[in-house]
């Protein structure tokens, strides 16, 4: 289940390119969009395997117009969309992918499913990540104060923080146990939660950590996630190819929310970065009033 909308239009055209080339077992990807894009998104949808959704006909309560805790309206409904796209019925487990990632090697369903019914769960601390002073003073100390503040509401009790960023499995019986035995008995919807802590793939892994819904069978990340432009540029001048990335995973990610600025950054992109430092060659030679 990808959810998407037109300002990601080229990143989603991409990722949807890669997934048909490595495709192997017919896996169906539904497209969720905003109602004002699902014409726009509509032209990809003749291709096999991919169904455009209007996101309000999932459901009214899972689209917002308003920001939560500063956090614009766009980021919040593809989280609403993620914790809710199990109302439609469609299917037991969908994997959330994001539109900035993109398939780098033949995947099957046996990737995201231990066995016909049970799904891989992905948990892992990011001990790489609260090493990264970068990461750590920037992002790592605000989401550590945010996960531990879903473990209190949910009365979760573990030293440890086992969740994911992104791009994994979610299981319709354990996101059902979540509305009924959390939201429902709290009176609660989904955007009261989110208000409390706007992380919704640690919201469905503590809660099935705490309730064991459905058997945890663990594994790392499916994608690699590039979070700096540093970590990307390091790959690369360590020589590090995506037939090499391939062997422990099926994708890439190079987060859009740094790369965007400097157009659609892929692993390969020659130069990625230049383009960047290029505007700010401009920008100084106008204010030193130079061409």
């Amino acid at each position: 289940m990808l959810k998407s909308f037109l300002g990601d239009l080229q990143y989603a055209k991409r990722l949807i390119q890669t997934f048909h080339k490595f495709n192997k077992d017919n896996i169906h990807m539904f497209v969720v969009v905003p109602k004002d894009d699902v014409k726009i998104f509509q032209q990809i949808e003749n291709q096999n395997n991919i169904s455009i959704l209007d996101e309000t006909s999932i459901g009214l309560e899972l689209v917002t117009d308003n920001s939560v805790r500063g956090i614009r309206p766009g980021y919040i409904n593809q989280e609403l969309i993620k914790l809710g796209f199990w109302e439609t019925g469609i299917c037991d487990n969908y994997f959330c992918i994001d539109s900035d990632a993109e398939f780098i090697r033949d995947f099957y369903i046996k990737d995201f499913m231990y066995d016909k019914v049970t799904p891989y769960t992905v948990l892992i601390e990011d001990k790489d990540l609260q090493v990264d002073r970068e990461y750590y003073y920037a992002f790592w100390k605000g989401r550590e104060n945010k996960l531990n503040k879903i473990k209190e509401f949910i009365d979760f009790r573990d030293p440890r923080s086992l969740t994911c960023h992104g791009n994994t499995t979610f299981n319709c019986e354990v996101l059902k146990s979540f509305k009924k035995d959390l939201l429902n008995k709290k009176s609660i919807n989904y955007i009261d939660i989110l208000k409390i802590s706007p992380y919704e793939f640690s919201w469905y892994n503590f809660w099935l950590q705490k309730t064991n819904i459905i058997p945890i069978k663990v594994i790392e990340p499916l994608f690699k996630c590039f979070h700096l432009k540093k970590q990307h540029t390091d790959y690369i001048n360590r020589g590090i190819t995506l037939d090499d990335i391939a062997r422990g995973y099926l994708g890439v990610i190079i987060n859009s929310n740094y790369s965007r600025g400097y157009g659609i950054v892929s692993y390969n992109t020659k130069s990625p970065y230049k383009k960047k430092f290029n505007y700010y060659l401009k920008s100084i030679k106008r204010r030193f009033g130079k061409d």
